[in-house]
């Protein structure tokens, strides 16, 4: 089981609220958010990183100044979060090593992207407590991982190197002659399996879909040990991810990095409507994550001291 370092462990902590759990607002997607604002793909298309880039600052502002951390692109939000003052002080930052959208295989397997000319040195130069990367696994199918795994690794040997904070998220897809029952079916599976190809990889922090059930979050927890997880919610409606962020931090998860359905119903291109409704529908959205996470989550047994057991000295 790979530990963190002193460093590593100080930026996790600082990713972390008050009571030692995780709660990230995520908003480093591009094509999702794109999809989201305009719906023909000419109109998708014309919608620039500047104006992406005010979005996040707007989330970055209003919505992330009320969790722990915000994680963002570095194409479109950093340096201007940072150099503009609009992430608080106390805000942590983690930026998203991953490019937008995949490349596919001829096997029709997704091969996974990074921003160019972004390391784990470029992420601290930015200002940001750690970086965040996401490879896409079937761990079914060892033959449609080895692009997505190298990339992984070597994320994770330049971040070690760096002795800067990697948070690993993966996700799981359908495959082109699959069919939804039998990709549904599984899911529970494909999460494990890939939990324990990112923890065999080096990973110290996870980011990870909801694996399907309270059973399968606790066999997570298990297979993780003291790695630290977080769910993601994947675009899911509100009250669907209320459930799940309930099942996961009732089986031993450290927190939530959130995106898509905290604010995806409250973007837009004008300024101030996005305003109005990240203050009247997200921060309320916000604000009954972390009561789950209240509800569930003891310091003493998770967050901070888990992580603290890891400290590797050296």
């Amino acid at each position: 089981m790979s530990k963190m370092s002193t460093s590593e462990l100080r930026s996790y902590q600082q990713i972390c609220g008050n009571n030692g759990a995780m709660l990230v607002v995520a908003c480093d997607q591009r094509g999702a958010m794109r999809s989201l604002l305009a719906s023909d793909p000419q109109q998708q298309a014309a919608i620039s990183e500047h104006e992406l880039g005010q979005i996040k600052a707007d989330i970055t502002q209003y919505l992330a100044s009320k969790a722990s951390c915000v994680l963002v692109d570095p194409v479109c939000a950093v340096p201007q979060l940072v150099d503009d003052g609009i992430i608080a002080r106390d805000t942590a930052l983690l930026i998203g090593l991953d490019a937008s959208g995949w490349d596919t295989s001829p096997e029709g397997y997704r091969l996974s992207r990074l921003v160019p000319n972004v390391d784990a040195r470029r992420v601290r130069e930015l200002g940001a407590t750690g970086g965040k990367i996401m490879v896409y696994l079937r761990s079914d199918l060892p033959e449609a991982n080895r692009h997505n795994i190298a990339i992984l690794r070597q994320c994770a040997e330049d971040f070690s190197r760096e002795d800067l904070l990697l948070v690993v998220e993966f996700l799981t897809y359908k495959l082109e002659d699959e069919t939804e029952e039998a990709y549904k079916e599984k899911v529970p599976s494909l999460i494990y399996g890939g939990t324990k190809i990112c923890l065999e990889c080096g990973a110290k922090v996870l980011k990870l879909p909801y694996p399907g059930s309270p059973q399968a979050c606790a066999a997570i927890t298990e297979l993780a040990g003291d790695v630290p997880w977080a769910v993601l919610s994947a675009g899911v409606d509100h009250e669907t991810f209320l459930k799940q962020v309930a099942d996961a931090m009732s089986t031993g998860a450290s927190g939530v990095i959130a995106g898509r359905s905290l604010w995806k119903d409250c973007i837009s291109l004008d300024r101030s409507a996005t305003k109005a409704k990240l203050e009247s529908l997200a921060i309320p959205r916000l604000n009954e994550i972390q009561a789950v996470i209240q509800q569930y989550f003891n310091a003493s047994r998770h967050g901070n001291k888990a992580a603290a057991q890891q400290v590797e000295h050296v």
